[in-house]
């Protein structure tokens, strides 16, 4: 299953891989991605909500800004490797 949601997702993991060996990764820069992934969904839960309520378009911008950072941020987060991990956070190699 793993396999088919990288191939899926390749367009944006092939942005962030590096074919260089992460030498300061930690598995909490992993899980800190995930969770910040997590709350730009949430964000962008919340900002759909309020645009149905206000059924303006301008509040269409902020879901589907936090929507994407969010879907990046778990796609690498999750499926990306050590160095995919690094580069996304910039750390230094």
């Amino acid at each position: 299953m793993k396999g088919i949601l990288i191939k899926l997702f390749w367009p944006i993991l092939s942005f962030f891989e590096t074919e260089e060996v992460a030498a300061n990764y930690k598995k909490s820069h992993r899980v800190a991605l995930n969770v910040m992934g997590a709350l730009f969904l949430l964000l962008s839960v919340v900002s759909a909500g309020a645009f149905t309520a206000t059924k303006d378009l301008g509040a269409l911008l902020p879901v589907i800004v936090f929507g994407l950072v969010g879907l990046v941020a778990l796609v690498v987060g999750t499926l990306g490797s050590n160095g995919a991990v690094c580069k996304i956070w910039g750390t230094k190699k």
